[in-house]
């Protein structure tokens, strides 16, 4: 636990004077507690509306909310609007209760279905151990060599039942010596059964995937939506931060969390403890993350190698979750090695209720074009699984000519969301958009306010909606309008030549550069805090090929 952790203001008021809350510190609170001087000093709000004021009635943040004129009197107590306080309704599911978090840390939170299944899963790989060390067994009617005797006819030049012998590592399937031979543990009945055939799915985004930009997204018609990749041995801690990213708001109708493990285990536990304490519609395994930190730890795109683990995982969750089970693959780890087309069958024969393929491998990365070839080849393989496509859809007509020809059940949509948005509209009335730089803008400002709802909206808030912000601007600054296309439409993996818009936002908002990005957010969330830094942490490189 971090004691030495800041509990006031960026201005040096203590957090619980500031929102109208007593300080349970007393004396030994190191922060001020003076209103009046915290008053004195505060920069100018930023606007005359608060967005939590205007949705709940009133601002938990008081007079730290960079708005708080719009709901304090002019002594800065609070005032409540009490007609809409009592009609406003939680809009953010899925949070993590104290009692939980403190049950995480200290490890008492109960899994026993979980543990059922991995006490059988250890079981199984000793078994394993001692199948693999087995000496191997001789055909019926075989020679019998006499070790005893060395004119005996030798064993060597007998044929051997290599089957039973092969090792799980070598096979990547379990046969005599397998789970399902001797485990009695039924999967769990699946009480929320779902279609994804023909849905427009967003892709999980790290970073970028989050819930006000899922908002945006649903307001343009998605179908699916899925919480940033998890990674399971932080949600064990439990770390908010991680468990933040199964937030759900309550317009995601059809909303899964993506979980990220090394080991069967915990990704089992994980889900379980989801199961019982926070409502998703299905759970995704994250088998496609091709970043070194992640691939390194055996997770991610690295599971696409080893599939005794990856049978654990999907049979694990289907015995722990009532829900649908998921997976995210690449077509491979290497580029001229794919393996998708042999793994997919036994995902499905394991239990997985939908895979998501992206049309390329962990070392190709973002470098050339999807390969839907190759997904229309995987699709072949499967009986009654769907398959959705990801990869390189950025237009209505990308995403109805990739899905006509390779016959999957629907695509999942990542980057050209991120470069519009307002893809999903297209793609269900085929057409076309050629939105305007003030359309576009006014999507902007309903992103700072989703974010000032997610995140809050004192100092703390705010930075953290410019910044995400300003991470979806690295790629939406991608973005040619249409009605300055000699060709219809935009390729994803064709860099913009520089132009001049329209007028000077649509301009300003095709510049690359962060400091007119900077520029952008400051006409929705007030100038720049002095020591603000911004570097990008999405680094995918769509244009070489």
């Amino acid at each position: 636990m971090n004691k030495n952790r800041t509990r006031g203001d960026a201005h040096g008021i203590c957090k619980s004077i500031g929102s109208g809350k007593p300080c349970t510190q007393g004396e030994k609170c190191k922060f001020s507690h003076d209103r009046d001087a915290y008053l004195a000093s505060k920069p100018a709000d930023l606007g005359d509306r608060c967005v939590m004021f205007d949705t709940q009635g009133r601002c938990t943040y008081g007079i730290l909310c960079r708005f708080h004129k719009a709901h304090t009197d002019a002594t800065g107590e609070q005032v409540v609007n009490e007609t809409v306080a009592a009609a406003a309704q939680e809009t953010r599911l899925n949070t993590l209760s104290y009692d939980l978090m403190v049950g995480l840390r200290k490890h008492t939170v109960a899994t026993p279905r979980a543990n059922e299944f991995i006490t059988c899963m250890r079981e199984e790989m000793k078994l394993l151990q001692v199948s693999s060390r087995a000496p191997p067994k001789t055909p019926e009617g075989a020679a019998t060599a006499d070790p005893a005797d060395p004119t005996s006819t030798s064993t060597s030049n007998t044929p051997v039942d290599t089957a039973t012998t092969t090792t799980a590592a070598e096979t990547g399937v379990v046969s005599s010596v397998g789970m399902d031979a001797y485990l009695k543990l039924a999967p769990r009945e699946k009480k929320k059964a779902l279609d994804f055939t023909d849905k427009l799915y967003l892709a999980p985004l790290t970073t970028v995937g989050n819930l006000p930009f899922r908002r945006i997204c649903k307001g343009f018609g998605v179908d699916i939506t899925c919480g940033e990749m998890a990674l399971t041995q932080n949600l064990l801690k439990g770390m908010r931060p991680e468990w933040s990213r199964i937030n759900r708001h309550v317009s995601e109708d059809i909303f899964g969390v993506q979980l990220c493990a090394s080991f069967p285990d915990k990704l089992i536990q994980s889900a379980e403890i989801i199961q019982n304490h926070f409502d998703v519609d299905f759970v995704d395994i994250n088998m496609g993350c091709p970043v070194d930190s992640v691939f390194d730890t055996g997770a991610g795109s690295a599971l696409l190698g080893s599939k005794n683990k990856v049978r654990r995982m999907l049979q694990g969750l289907n015995y722990v979750l009532d829900c649908p089970v998921t997976v995210k693959l690449r077509n491979g780890i290497h580029n001229k090695q794919p393996i998708a087309h042999e793994l997919l069958p036994q995902f499905e024969q394991w239990g997985a209720s939908l895979a998501t393929l992206h049309g390329r491998s962990r070392q190709q990365r973002y470098l050339k074009l999807a390969d839907w070839n190759y997904i229309k080849q995987c699709r072949e393989t499967l009986q009654e699984m769907p398959l959705f496509g990801n990869g390189d859809v950025l237009s209505w007509t990308d995403y109805y000519d990739q899905k006509e020809a390779s016959g999957v059940a629907g695509i999942m949509i990542g980057r050209g969301a991120l470069i519009k948005p307002w893809i999903f509209d297209e793609i269900k009335n085929r057409r076309h958009w050629d939105i305007s730089s003030r359309e576009r803008l006014d999507i902007l400002r309903e992103f700072t306010r989703y974010g000032m709802e997610h995140w809050g909206s004192d100092d703390m808030g705010v930075t953290n909606t410019r910044r995400f912000l300003l991470e979806w601007m690295s790629m939406l600054h991608r973005y040619i309008p249409v009605g300055l296309l000699e060709v219809l439409p935009q390729k994803i993996n064709e860099r913009p030549p520089p132009f001049v818009g329209r007028d000077d936002l649509e301009t300003l908002m095709a510049s690359s550069k962060v400091s007119d990005w900077l520029k952008l957010t400051e006409m929705m969330l007030g100038p720049t805090p002095a020591d603000f830094s911004f570097v990008p942490k999405h680094k995918s490189n769509s244009y070489e090929g």
